[in-house]
């Protein structure tokens, strides 16, 4: 199969599809692999790297896509690359549909067939392409909604740590899915006191039998207990995700009014459209915005902070699908792996993922 690797062209994202490593597995199979010229530069992916590894490099993100069979990116094309697409193609990357419904049905009108990360299924359920990002992204939620606790970002001027006689500060993480557990881990090793909402009783307990009772609440989420929740807390992190469809909107917009000036609320659903009503997504420039006072983090590629680390972790759960992709075929692939069916969202202009149809009805 003939692979392209483009550059990514959203906002300070310098991740790329593939390592000059992942490559090289796939060349010695015989797969021929292009890759734009200097896609992985940025973070240390140098083109001689790829022509080692038995890549052509190519010059125009236009040369990638009208020369391969199968593209492999990182986020979701934006309007721009609409035109390089076609519908004898096929892309592997996080689509994130139901977060845009306006450019998801323009994407979808380029008749390409779309097989999305975040879909991707696996025996016991979870979502492995989706996890090491889901992973990533709820420990910098943590870090970012620290900093931007800080007076001069906005914040109320608080700090979250360990200090001798002054009452911990107060951490609500919305969804204790992948990215929310992360939260809470970062959370409780600086000290905070926990509050976990979430729909799930069932998982509520079982976080409750990992990680006990010290410094943290296990609440089952009710408009009240949400509400009451974000009165007493000084950073708020949203992480709820429901499988191809847009994220719930968990905090109302009246629930701000009774919130204390200077929380910081991290969206880390933007991607799925946000679980905050008031959510707006940004971007690594200009990350926050405000309202009722309320400081707001919703950056859309939250992972693309940290663009190494986050490409070998990504990488290393997507090669073996690649792999699988290339060596039978896309069709027979799909045919033969139920949990990479999963991933296939859209083809020939059709959806064919239920939870993104009902999202984009």
């Amino acid at each position: 199969m003939i692979i392209g690797v483009p550059s990514e062209v959203k906002n300070n994202e310098n991740r790329i599809g593939m390592t000059p490593d992942s490559v090289s597995k796939l060349t010695k199979k015989g797969h021929e692999v292009f890759v734009q010229e200097s896609a992985g530069a940025n973070i240390g992916f140098f083109d001689q790297d790829f022509i080692s590894a038995g890549a052509k490099i190519l010059k125009t993100p236009e040369d990638v896509y009208k020369s391969s069979e199968m593209i492999v990116k990182v986020k979701e094309p934006i309007p721009s690359e609409y035109k390089f697409l076609r519908d004898d193609l096929t892309l592997f990357t996080y689509l994130h549909l139901a977060g845009d419904p306006q450019n998801a049905k323009k994407l979808i009108d380029t008749g390409v067939t779309g097989i999305a990360y975040e879909t991707v299924t696996s025996d016991n359920g979870s979502m492995p392409l989706l996890a090491p990002m889901s992973t990533i992204a709820g420990q910098l939620a943590f870090t970012v909604g620290t900093y931007h606790l800080l007076k001069q970002n906005l914040g109320k001027g608080v700090m979250i740590g360990n200090l001798k006689d002054i009452d911990p500060r107060v951490v609500t993480v919305i969804g204790a899915g992948v990215s929310g557990t992360q939260s809470i881990y970062k959370a409780l090793e600086n000290h905070a006191h926990v509050k976990v909402v979430d729909s799930s009783q069932k998982k509520l307990s079982e976080l409750e039998s990992e990680l006990g009772s010290e410094n943290i609440e296990y609440i089952l989420s009710t408009d009240e207990s949400v509400q009451s929740s974000i009165n007493e807390s000084d950073l708020v992190i949203g992480s709820v995700y429901v499988v191809g469809k847009e994220a719930p909107k968990v905090v109302k917009k009246e629930m701000l009014k009774s919130m204390n000036p200077g929380t910081v609320m991290v969206d880390v659903s933007i991607d799925q459209g946000g679980c905050f009503e008031t959510s707006e997504p940004t971007t690594h420039d200009n990350p926050t915005f405000l309202k009722n006072d309320i400081v707001h983090y919703c950056v859309t590629n939250m992972p693309g902070a940290v663009p190494l680390t986050a490409t070998l972790a990504l990488n290393k759960a997507t090669l073996s699908y690649i792999t699988e992709l290339a060596d039978k075929g896309i069709q027979k692939a799909l045919e033969e792996n139920e949990h990479l069916n999963n991933g296939l969202n859209i083809s020939n202009g059709n959806i064919i993922h239920p939870g993104v149809k009902e999202a984009l009805d």
